[in-house]
């Protein structure tokens, strides 16, 4: 007899386990025994006890993670899989295989995943691109056409994805991030995910990448983009704000564009979880504006509203810089992306570099707000700083 669908699926995923080939697995339609679960994603791990299978068990407010070791983790899937979950996908290097189950149904679907090309000669060579055009994603979040062609529209944002990937990508190298364990990132207040997306792929199934956002639709459309192109095992987005939710230990923390004092907020809360890794572009900054003392030879200069809002981003950026150097960070402030493409175009970057504490750092820190009047500011308020 003609083995089922299911039990062709189980013996190629105990193959794929057991030889190690197996790249992911998920498992989505839950049977409804519990209403908050939604899905399993299952990828091998390294640990410090060797090789495992790590199990993330997604429900709606929370996610659970157990790791186990090969065979353990067969006879559990055994249980799950037609039981718990109706549909299962197989992810190995040469093929994908979906189980569907159900009433009277056990149906299995192979296919063969293309193989990448061979790397063209001379002149030949395409631009090498941190992110490939073609990528499904960006099809998925509306950036690019069918063919991987930037929308006209959208030019200015691949753009900006590119560059946030190629200094993401330089200050990988540079973060002491930790080893034999997947990568917590959080990108605060990410918006539509593009930048999320992106840093996901980047970092592949080296990191679990969450994005939160206080915008109810925009979570839900980045959860369904992340599930519908097979990412939802180490990319999620969690409905919240940044000042409020909950991280717990993070290796690296991005914010891009969060408003005022929000940027302040997000970094505060990467130091405080141990952040090796720190990533802003500010924007909005209105905080220091009203406390600003023009010194005397600039103040015919700053009665016009432009350059006064300039110098208060300055101020700003300038002093969020040094509390970072303070708390022993290693900080660069860089042009993000071209005024050409987007006014809000500062970053800053910081890597972690050493204890922090430095008194003649805090001296300076307190010499540049006394020069421009500040006596208050939200980081320095985070981080316990006085600036007086």
């Amino acid at each position: 007899m003609k083995p089922s669908g299911r039990e062709q699926f189980m013996g190629l995923l105990g193959d794929a386990v057991r030889s190690g080939s197996l790249e992911k697995l998920t498992l989505g339609k839950p049977s409804g025994r519990d209403p908050t679960l939604a899905n399993l994603f299952v990828r091998p791990v390294t640990l410090k006890s060797g090789p495992r299978l790590s199990f993330v068990w997604r429900h709606k407010t929370r996610d659970v993670t157990k790791n186990h070791g090969a065979e353990d983790a067969l006879r559990l899937l055994d249980t799950l899989i037609g039981a718990e979950f109706l549909d299962a996908h197989l992810f190995t290097a040469t093929q994908s295989v979906q189980l569907e189950t159900g009433p009277g149904i056990s149906r299995i679907r192979l296919k063969a995943r293309a193989q990448a090309p061979s790397a063209p000669r001379g002149n030949d060579r395409p631009k090498a691109r941190p992110i490939a055009q073609e990528t499904p994603w960006l099809r998925a979040l509306g950036v690019t056409d069918a063919r991987g062609r930037p929308l006209a529209a959208m030019t200015d944002k691949f753009r900006q994805i590119e560059k946030f990937a190629e200094i993401l990508g330089h200050l990988l190298k540079e973060a002491p991030l930790a080893q034999g364990r997947a990568l917590r990132v959080f990108d605060m207040g990410c918006g539509k995910g593009y930048l999320t997306f992106a840093a996901s792929e980047l970092l592949g199934d080296r990191a679990e990448v969450c994005g939160v956002e206080a915008r109810p639709d925009l979570v839900d459309f980045c959860g369904r983009a992340a599930a519908d192109e097979g990412l939802a095992h180490r990319l999620c987005f969690r409905l919240g704000s940044i000042a409020e939710t909950d991280v717990g230990a993070v290796d690296i923390l991005i914010a891009l564009h969060a408003c005022d004092t929000a940027t302040d907020d997000a970094l505060a809360k990467g130091m405080a979880a141990g952040a090796a890794l720190l990533v802003v572009a500010p924007c909005c900054q209105k905080e220091v504006r009203p406390q600003l003392v023009s010194p005397p030879v600039l103040a015919a200069a700053l009665k016009h509203g432009i350059f006064e809002e300039r110098q208060a981003e300055f101020v700003t950026d300038a002093l969020r810089a040094q509390l970072l150097e303070w708390a022993g960070y290693r900080t660069r402030v860089i042009e993000f992306i071209s005024t050409e493409h987007t006014a809000k175009n500062t970053m800053i970057t910081a890597v972690r570099a050493r204890p922090g504490g430095d008194e003649a750092t805090a001296a300076r820190i307190r010499a540049f707000a006394a020069f421009y009047g500040v006596r208050r500011q939200t980081l320095a308020a985070r981080l316990g700083f006085n600036l007086a």
